[in-house]
């Protein structure tokens, strides 16, 4: 990989993680995007660079944001895959319900992954959730209201929660932003 290149030497192992969590094999996701297994296979080892189409489609098949794959920061070499500055997080999802997360984890090859979340004042996730996931969250500020496996919870700094595998809801109708930090089992974004 060039050093102009926007992806980091994480990306290949990132997409890796990603089909892995989905239970999907190399072949599924080649004949998806009309690609050789050994072209994907190089793609996650950083042997291959793909294309901004071949990114778009990779996205698409493992249901993800585009800019979860697109977006890596160019850390220094000594702090790749250890550290992860402040200003140098990944933004996932566009952001319209009033979401914003950003990724902490330097990268997804972990076992988890870990999220910061801001929820805007006013508002509230359109549709429910239910990932094959084990989640647990921690508030740092403001207020959440959350519906868990048909359970209403309001949650504030401090607080912690978890969601197994359930259906849930959030929503933030308080005037100031709700913050929180959560761990997801295994990575989806």
């Amino acid at each position: 990989m060039s050093d102009l290149s926007p992806l980091s030497a994480t990306l290949g192992a990132d997409i890796r993680a990603l089909r892995k969590a989905r239970g999907l094999t190399l072949t599924e996701i080649a004949e998806r995007l009309d690609r050789s297994v050994g072209w994907l296979s190089q793609v996650e080892r950083d042997l291959s660079d793909p294309s901004i189409s071949d990114l778009r489609q990779i996205a698409q098949c493992l249901g993800v944001p585009m800019s979860m794959l697109f977006a890596h920061s160019n850390a220094p070499a000594e702090e790749q895959g250890y550290v992860v500055r402040a200003g140098a997080r990944r933004p996932m999802g566009s952001g319209e319900e009033g979401l914003i997360e950003e990724l902490l984890s330097p990268d997804l090859t972990d076992d988890f992954e870990v999220v910061h979340s801001t929820f805007a004042p006013r508002s509230r996730m359109q549709t429910p959730a239910d990932r094959p996931t084990q989640e647990v969250g921690y508030m740092i500020s403001g207020k959440l209201d959350l519906v868990i496996g048909g359970r209403a919870f309001t949650v504030g700094p401090g607080d912690s929660f978890r969601i197994r595998h359930e259906p849930y809801h959030w929503a933030n109708p308080y005037d100031a932003p709700a913050i929180a930090v959560w761990v997801i089992a295994p990575p989806v974004y």
